[in-house]
């Protein structure tokens, strides 16, 4: 019985024209469009967060991660004191802050 199981047994199709590359094609195309739809615009957000925290200098308005507003009292190597009330300040990373608002925003508060 279990020869008749063998005998039936179909050999192998030969391999198409192109061979290993045609399976290869799909993935790089894959990979093509992650790169536009994912990892291309994060590195974009990455660069304009870098300028950000670079530029940041004493007066500016910002808004951190948490949704603290306020305004840079002193600018250190790594963090920023922001004054958030009359006599509260506090000490954050320059990470910690995601958005510097307009000088015309910053006049009419």
């Amino acid at each position: 019985m279990l020869y008749t199981f063998l005998a039936q047994a179909q050999s192998p199709a030969p391999p198409g024209p192109g061979g290993g590359i045609s399976f290869f094609v799909p993935f790089i195309f894959l990979f093509i469009i992650m790169y536009f739809v994912m990892i291309r615009p994060q590195k974009k957000r990455q660069e304009q967060q870098r300028k950000l925290i670079g530029s940041l200098k004493t007066g500016d308005r910002v808004v951190t991660n948490a949704g603290i507003h306020g305004l840079i009292a002193n600018v250190k190597d790594t963090t920023v004191i922001v004054k958030v009330a009359d006599n509260v300040k506090i000490e954050m990373e320059k990470s910690a802050v995601t958005n510097v608002l307009n000088d015309s925003k910053a006049l009419k508060s």
